[in-house]
């Protein structure tokens, strides 16, 4: 597990995860399966491409992930 990467959903994230906290998650989690902070110049477009695809991934598994209990918390907190 990286530990740079964070839980990204409700009740961990207080709010709804934001473009830029995914593309960050998305990007610890290339560097981490590629071994590379940085890319090469010759690697960098499938680097890029892979980031895309994982932020893009990510976005639709906490759009679809139904967290038990997360309303009744959020009107907790709310009220």
């Amino acid at each position: 597990m990286c530990r740079s990467i964070k839980t990204l959903r409700p009740p961990v994230l207080p709010e709804e995860a934001t473009e830029d906290d995914i593309r960050a998650a998305a990007l610890q989690y290339v560097r981490k399966v590629s071994g590379f902070r940085a890319p090469a110049a010759h690697n960098r477009e499938v680097f890029d491409r892979a980031v895309d695809a994982i932020a893009e991934a990510t976005a639709e598994l906490l759009d679809g992930l139904e967290v038990r209990g997360a309303a009744a918390a959020a009107a907790r907190r709310a009220g």
